[in-house]
């Protein structure tokens, strides 16, 4: 039986799941990757560029995709500068024909976009530690998908028969999950195997304004309640026993 990587297996299901048609309407990190995707019609390659900030596993994710998608790398070229990295490939199908449409271009640069920020996305930050089992992955993954949660980034491991796993979930949309959605989930496969370990700024930041709001309604009402106080008492309505 073939033994395919842990963190190979999560972009296969990911790209099962069609999660690079998913657009999120928050765009919650500013390092988008740039993909291009042309053909070199004298050597009858497709190449793709990919433009975007370096980070571990960057190579794998990218080779790891195009593989899944049933191309085949010819040539490569990777450049790093400072906290950048360029990838440059020479594709073909596996029948050696390049990309043949638009469409079809489209679909490459979606899925390695996909790829690319599963790791450098944000979102909810949930840590699954349990005992290891065959259909772990995809049981929590679909437990996910159920409810709406769309894991933008992943790290996965195992160690003395335990899976150790990181998530990172938003909703459907790309936007920051419902922490009662979150809750259930965590329910559904054990609050003691799933833990809340880190919320995006974003949910911080409405915690401050949420506050905010209530500090200046607070005195704002005390204010009209001074206002009206002072009125009343002026009116002969109230007394004052000071």
């Amino acid at each position: 039986m073939a033994f395919t990587h842990t963190e190979r297996r999560l972009h296969q299901m990911m790209f099962a799941d069609r999660d690079y048609e998913r657009k999120p309407i928050l765009q919650l990190s500013g390092d988008c990757p740039v993909v291009t995707v042309q053909n070199w019609a004298e050597r009858g390659y497709s190449v793709v560029n990919v433009q975007c900030k370096d980070r571990t596993k960057l190579l794998f994710d990218v080779v790891c995709t195009l593989t899944d998608m049933q191309y085949v790398v010819y040539h490569a070229t990777i450049d790093t500068a400072g906290d950048g990295a360029s990838l440059e490939f020479c594709i073909r199908h596996t029948d050696g024909t390049p990309i043949s449409s638009e469409a079809e271009r489209q679909r490459v640069i979606q899925c390695l976009q996909a790829a690319i920020e599963r790791r450098a996305s944000e979102g909810v930050r949930l840590e699954l530690c349990t005992a290891d089992r065959q259909g772990l992955l995809a049981d929590v993954t679909r437990t996910f998908r159920e409810n709406g949660l769309n894991v933008t980034r992943a790290e996965v491991s195992t160690a003395r028969d335990m899976a150790h796993n990181v998530f990172y979930v938003t909703d459907a949309a790309g936007n920051p999950a419902d922490t009662k959605i979150i809750e259930a989930v965590r329910e559904k496969i054990g609050l003691g195997n799933l833990k809340v370990k880190e919320l995006p700024l974003i949910y911080h930041q409405k915690e401050e304004r949420d506050e905010q709001a209530v500090g200046v309604g607070g005195a704002v009402l005390l204010s009209l309640g001074s206002l009206v106080r002072r009125n009343l008492y002026n009116l002969g309505l109230i007394r004052s026993y000071s």
